[in-house]
């Protein structure tokens, strides 16, 4: 007999007269190294070759291998696997001998697409390949201690996981498959076929099932021969039975070379952990295709699942499982001589290569699928959302449990009076205030929201109080991966809160998310949607609303925004609000009243000295009040202090009110835009601005008000130089009703055409007009970005 290496030869490895000569008796006598060459004895390196898809598992006679077979360490010519006689064929060019290998395996792969006839049975073998997995790492014979660590971890994993309930269904109907691949497995193996062959005698025979079904039967018919191999070796050396069957096959003799059998092991434990990986993959893909067919499957996601060649990935993964079944059954059949022989890892080496390179591109082209099927989700999810939002309802229920979901019959709401979960019940037929902001809210605005919840529920009878607040924290976990920290964070911002909240980010979808940023405008400052007792969307940001006029604006609608505008005059009240409670006394008792701010400490201590002489002398009963700058620091912190300690005037104690002033201001800015009044004719917007960008400057500023009634305002340098020449005009001043407007004739007459004015807004407050007019000259006022690190 002559033998021929696989490697080098298709034609004699595909005739079935080849593998008759010899006989199935010649399977144990048999013993040559199926990696030699029998013309010229030497060893290939499988390393070295291409990855040959008619490469030979088989034993060969071991009395045609030469007594000098020398290793020929540094053969590497890649050799064809389609060529039949290598000395006839002339050499390529290494360009040229790639196109052919590609074309080549084209064409074979078109083979094993043709095999596959499927009936359209749909199986979920996830249960058999667990028990696959059980099997495997289990019944390893022998591995190293890298293995063996990771064998346990395999086995502990497994542990953690709940059987499969759908183990008993699957094998009634695959069970005889099983079995009847198994017995193929060791038929072809004892006919000397080559594992591409078998493979595709293999494929022929499972040409009715999916992919993956092709793949779990195969891998657990290879799986049930080496479970017993295992079982055997682990047991015949305290069974008696299992120890009278070794004897037979000659296992304690071939177990005491277990220094060489371990590197063969390790091998094969290495393949068998990527068969898993890509027989998971493989199901994964078959998962896709049919959970989420209710969303149709879109061409481009078609086409992508296309570029995954499943079938590809399946013949590779049932080829392995062929060369391991092939390997243990050499093992038992020609015994030492099968222990000896190393090319057999090395070629498993290159095979589980293979596999891990499939593997690399089956996760990625996943990935991209679960992307395009979450993108499709989430844009239908959308779209129903907005449907949604726009459909008349019965109550807000509906549109709640969209905006808040919750999994599993958790109760979704976390109730902060009495720190438990509730159900969303509590919002029934509710105005609800969808409170909108990321994890990084304000103290100051919690502060001041608190306050505001707090006094409307003093009185809960009244129509004003009768809504509720819900925190809806937006963290998009698409951007930013949910950690331990934010987690701390969220509880502790949850914890501040006395109105509801969701009971955990994750209950917000992904499209809400999205309806929240696009529809409703959010970026990074905090808003309030509305949403009317129907669930009916009442007001995209009603926060505005809420700090300017608290619960009197409810129910917080645009219309309701409009007629508590019409209502409202520009006065001392609207300005300072509750920012001091002294400021109402004050008004009452019909006292002037001035507010006043800035950072320079000289200029606040050359003002209010010479305020103080003026009211004095023309026996105006004055009260001064400093209200700071926006975003109060330390330096406004030291003002008030050396304020009090030099008695200078009156301050506001608390610097949250100080920063509640400033931002409530601006929030009058953000609702007067946008009501249909020109910026050159309303006198409110104008007078807002003004003090605005006083804050914006550098210099102080001052509003002085008699009660309720007239008011005046100047810049810092101003102000001093009219009060320092009060002489000039004292004789305007009569009594305390004229004060105010004589001082405001001479602030006018002394207003320079020639000035600069900032309004400074942050860029997350949201709606931006395009155009805004200077309050000093009326003209449109540039636009600038601003970049600024104020550290104090």
């Amino acid at each position: 007999m002559t033998s021929v290496n696989p490697l080098n030869e298709k034609v004699s490895m595909n005739n079935p007269m080849n593998n008759m000569s010899s006989g199935s008796a010649d399977v144990v006598a048999n013993r040559m190294h199926p990696m030699s060459n029998a013309t010229t004895g030497h060893h290939i390196n499988p390393l070295n070759v291409q990855t040959n898809p008619h490469s030979v598992v088989k034993p060969v006679s071991h009395d045609m291998i030469p007594a000098s077979v020398v290793p020929a360490a540094h053969h590497t010519t890649p050799i064809n696997p389609r060529t039949s006689n290598l000395a006839a064929r002339p050499p390529h060019r290494r360009g040229d001998h790639h196109m052919f290998l590609t074309s080549d395996d084209n064409a074979m792969m078109k083979h094993i697409v043709e095999t596959h006839i499927p009936d359209g049975r749909d199986f979920d073998v996830k249960p058999l390949v667990h028990i696959i997995e059980d099997i495997v790492h289990r019944a390893t014979p022998i591995a190293g201690h890298v293995h063996e660590a990771k064998v346990q971890a395999h086995l502990e994993a497994l542990e953690e996981k709940a059987p499969h309930s759908g183990l008993t269904e699957i094998l009634n109907y695959l069970a005889y498959p099983i079995h009847r691949i198994g017995m193929e497995l060791i038929s072809k193996c004892a006919n000397k076929e080559d594992a591409h062959s078998t493979t595709m005698s293999l494929l022929h025979s499972l040409t009715t099932y999916a992919w993956d079904t092709k793949v779990a039967i195969t891998f657990a018919a290879f799986a049930q021969q080496y479970g017993e191999f295992g079982l055997l070796v682990h047991q015949y050396t305290t069974n008696p039975l299992a120890k009278s069957v070794a004897i037979i096959m000659e296992l304690p003799e071939i177990m005491t070379r277990q220094d060489v059998l371990k590197q063969k092991f390790d091998a094969i434990h290495d393949l068998i952990d990527k068969m898993l990986d890509v027989t998971k993959c493989i199901i994964e893909f078959r998962d896709v295709q049919t959970s989420h067919s209710q969303h149709v499957i879109t061409q481009e996601l078609e086409m992508l699942i296309n570029t995954a060649h499943i079938s590809t990935a399946a013949y590779w993964t049932m080829r392995a499982a062929v060369m391991c079944a092939a390997m243990i059954l050499n093992l038992i059949a020609i015994g030492h001589e099968q222990i000896s022989s190393t090319s057999e890892a090395w070629e498993l080496s290159s095979l589980t290569h293979k596999l891990a390179n499939i593997l690399d591109h089956l996760r990625k082209v996943l990935n991209l699928c679960h992307q395009k099927i979450e993108e499709k989700r989430q844009h239908d999810a959308f779209e129903a959302l907005l449907r949604l939002l726009r459909t008349p309802h019965i109550d807000n229920m509906k549109i709640l449990s969209i905006l808040i979901h919750s999994r599993d019959d958790q109760l979704p709401l976390f109730d902060g009076t009495h720190k438990r979960r509730v159900s969303l019940d509590v919002l029934r037929r509710k105005h609800v205030l969808l409170l909108i902001s990321d994890l990084d809210i304000a103290p100051e605005e919690l502060f001041i929201l608190h306050h505001m919840y707090a006094e409307s529920k003093t009185q809960p009878n009244r129509p004003e109080s009768n809504y509720e607040v819900v925190w809806i924290p937006v963290v998009d976990k698409r951007l930013t991966p949910w950690t331990e920290a934010k987690q701390m964070k969220f509880e502790e911002v949850q914890a501040s809160m006395p109105w509801y909240s969701v009971a955990h980010p994750s209950m917000i979808d992904p499209a809400v998310i999205r309806c929240i940023k696009e529809v409703w405008g959010f970026k990074k400052k905090p808003q309030l949607v509305v949403l009317d007792p129907q669930g009916k969307e009442a007001n995209d940001n009603a926060y505005h609303m809420l700090w300017i006029w608290g619960s009197l604006a409810f129910p917080f609608t645009k219309t309701r925004e409009t007629a508590l505008w019409k209502e409202q005059t520009w006065n001392i009240e609207l300005l300072a609000d509750s920012i001091d409670q002294n400021v109402f006394t004050w008004i009452s008792e019909g006292k002037c009243i001035c507010l006043y701010g800035g950072e320079d400490i000289e200029w606040i201590r050359s003002f209010t000295s010479a305020t103080r002489a003026v009211a004095n002398a023309a026996r105006v009963p004055l009260e001064m009040l400093y209200v700071g700058k926006k975003n109060p620091k330390e330096r406004v912190r030291k003002n008030s202090s050396i304020i009090q300690i030099e008695n200078l005037s009156h301050v506001v104690q608390d610097q949250t009110l100080i920063w509640f002033f400033w931002e409530r201001l601006e929030s009058m800015w953000h609702s007067r835009t946008q009501q249909d009044i020109p910026g050159e004719t309303d006198p409110i917007l104008q007078e807002i601005v003004t003090i605005l960008s006083y804050d914006g400057s550098d210099l102080g500023w001052a509003v002085f008000s008699r009660g309720l009634a007239e008011m005046t305002r100047g810049k810092g340098d101003l102000i001093v130089q009219v009060m320092k020449e009060f002489d000039r005009w004292r004789e305007e001043v009569s009594d305390i009703t004229t004060f105010v407007p004589a001082l405001d004739r001479q602030l006018r007459d002394l207003h320079s055409p020639h000035h600069c004015t900032r309004l400074i807004l942050p860029s997350t407050t949201g709606h931006v007009p395009e155009r805004v007019v200077c309050a000093e000259c009326s003209r449109p006022m540039e636009k600038f970005i601003m970049y600024r690190c104020c550290t104090d």
